[in-house]
């Protein structure tokens, strides 16, 4: 019985040891969770009057449990790859189903789709038009390659001061290539349906008339429309038009593009002291972008960025937390599935109830502790050492009794 005993042990402590080699095989690997063994003892039969008289039989591996502390954060620079700071899993769809991981290095394969090394497709809930998201769907995230579409401009807003003591023109009439009909000018970059840029330029003529100013607009130095008058209070307040708000008629770019109907706003234009200045020159188009970049909030929101400054929202990256973690099948390449006893992913948002925040630009590494790792194969090595022990011992009194006379 002793031989049996002995040999369990033996079992054992080679089990203890084959776990604990791995956890120090994987102290580099990214999102590795480390391992402890678990024993239960062994006993013939469950007989508690039989128990009392019955040694026991040994020792079996009961179970290998992993431990999902979080691993240290190391910052890669990469804004694709992304590190969890609290719980929850990357949740992952491949050719072998759905998987759960704590590796977030990913990449983009050559159809633009975000993957692992294992090119399985990292899953997020996709961004709806009015800029929320499909929390009650998942899709693969895939980064616009194409480029961003213009917007023609339609609207700006005008921040100018105009001098309380300008003179009037010496020229009557006005004319933007004689500089002694006008006060000022300034111009703005603006653009059509075709994202083609035209240049629009202001002028500003001081009215004979106190406190009043007559405002031209010339794109590509063509005209559109007549003058517009601009009058203030005593205060240097604009007065007129209603609301600062002057429309232009539509005016044709000549490339193509649809009619250009533009609409000023010069509610922060007043009339104070004595020298002209510019606050603010702002419009709402833009021409055709590049993407030039992806950035993941710590809230799990994609972006991609683009050349002509503006960004889009691809998606919101789709986390899982289970009941029992423990209950996960390993897949390997740090990755689980899940299974009965861990029972079904509950998805959320990072950062919100029990989910981590991302961190974009950083992978989390290993969660073994390499000095306790040693420690354990120092005490398995012991482990195994006495129940080779016993064994010889057991052989001795063996030949000790077979050679009895």
């Amino acid at each position: 019985m002793s031989f049996r005993i002995a040999l369990s042990g033996l079992n054992a402590a080679s089990s203890r040891l084959d776990i604990t080699a791995q956890n120090i095989a994987n102290v580099n690997t990214t999102g590795f969770k480390s391992s402890r063994a678990s024993f239960a003892d062994v006993y013939a039969s469950s007989n508690n009057d039989i128990a009392a008289t019955t040694p026991g039989t040994g020792v079996r591996l009961d179970a290998i449990n992993q431990t999902f502390s979080q691993g240290g954060v190391n910052f890669t620079g990469n804004n694709l790859d992304l590190a969890i700071s609290g719980e929850g899993f990357f949740t992952m769809e491949g050719p072998k189903g759905t998987t759960y991981t704590r590796a977030g290095s990913f990449s983009v394969d050559r159809e633009g789709y975000v993957v692992n090394n294992n090119l399985e497709k990292l899953q997020v809930f996709p961004a709806s038009a009015d800029g929320t998201f499909a929390a009650g769907s998942l899709a693969d995230l895939k980064l616009q390659i194409t480029e961003n579409p213009p917007q023609q401009t339609s609207s700006t807003e005008i921040g100018l001061n105009l001098p309380a003591n300008a003179p009037v023109p010496s020229t009557a009439d006005f004319d933007p290539s004689l500089s002694s009909s006008y006060n000022h000018a300034t111009s703005m970059t603006i653009y059509d349906s075709l994202g083609t840029s035209h240049t629009a330029t202001m002028y500003f003529v001081k009215d004979a008339s106190a406190n009043n100013w007559n405002q031209y607009l010339y794109v590509n130095d063509n005209p559109v429309g007549e003058a517009n008058s601009l009058s203030f209070n005593s205060a240097g307040e604009l007065m007129s038009p209603e609301l600062g708000l002057v429309t232009y008629p539509a005016y044709d770019p000549g490339t193509g593009a649809a009619d250009l109907n533009l609409s000023f706003d010069y509610s922060k234009t007043t009339q104070y002291g004595q020298e002209f200045g510019i606050n603010s020159l702002q419009q709402d188009g833009y021409t055709t972008g590049r993407m030039t970049g992806v950035a993941v909030s710590d809230n799990g929101v994609v972006s991609a960025r683009f050349s002509n400054g503006q960004s889009s929202q691809l998606g919101k990256v789709a986390m899982a937390i289970f009941a029992n973690p423990n209950g996960l099948q390993q897949k390997g390449d740090t990755s689980w599935a899940e299974t009965t006893a861990s029972g079904g992913p509950r998805l959320g948002e990072a950062g919100s109830s029990n989910f981590g925040l991302l961190q974009a630009g950083a992978l989390e590494g290993s969660n073994v502790d390499l000095t306790a790792q040693l420690v354990e194969m120092i005490t398995a090595q012991r482990n195994f050492q006495a129940n080779t022990q016993m064994i010889s011992t057991s052989d001795q009194l063996t030949q000790a009794i077979i050679n009895i006379r």
